[in-house]
C-alpha cells in the first residue's frame, strides 16, 4: 500500500493555500485542529490558506507528514506559485519559462563541475 494519500481528488491547478485548505476540509478538521497538530499559529495558517502568507520549508514538511501527502508535490506546488506570481508581477511573457529551463540546466552543469 502506498504511504501517501492520492492527490487526484484535488483540483489540478491550485495554489498552495487552496491545496492546504482542501486537505484540511477533506479531513473534516478545523483551522484550530490542524494548527495545533502542526505547531503553527491559527491566524498564520488561515493567512497561508488565503495566500496572504507563504509557507516555510518546515511547514511544508509538517503538512506533508500530517496529511500523508507527498512532500515533493507540495513543494512543487509552492514553488510553482512563486514562479507564477513573479511572472504576473513582472508582466513577463511565458517564453521566460523556456529560458529559465535552459538556464537551470546550465547552472546544474556549473554546480556539478
Amino acid at each position: 500500500m502506498d504511504k501517501f494519500r492520492p492527490m487526484a481528488t484535488l483540483k489540478k491547478y491550485t495554489t498552495f493555500g487552496e491545496h492546504l485548505r482542501a486537505l484540511r476540509e477533506d479531513a473534516g478538521q478545523t483551522l484550530k485542529e490542524v494548527a495545533g497538530n502542526i505547531s503553527i499559529d491559527i491566524s498564520l495558517l488561515a493567512k497561508i490558506e488565503r495566500n496572504e502568507r507563504q509557507p516555510t520549508k518546515q511547514l511544508i514538511k509538517a503538512v506533508s507528514g500530517y496529511f500523508r501527502v507527498d512532500e515533493k508535490e507540495l513543494q512543487n506546488e509552492f514553488l510553482s506559485d512563486q514562479i507564477a506570481y513573479k511572472i504576473l508581477d513582472e508582466e513577463a511573457d511565458l517564453t521566460i519559462l523556456k529560458v529559465a529551463e535552459k538556464k537551470v540546466s546550465y547552472l546544474k552543469t556549473l554546480r556539478n563541475g
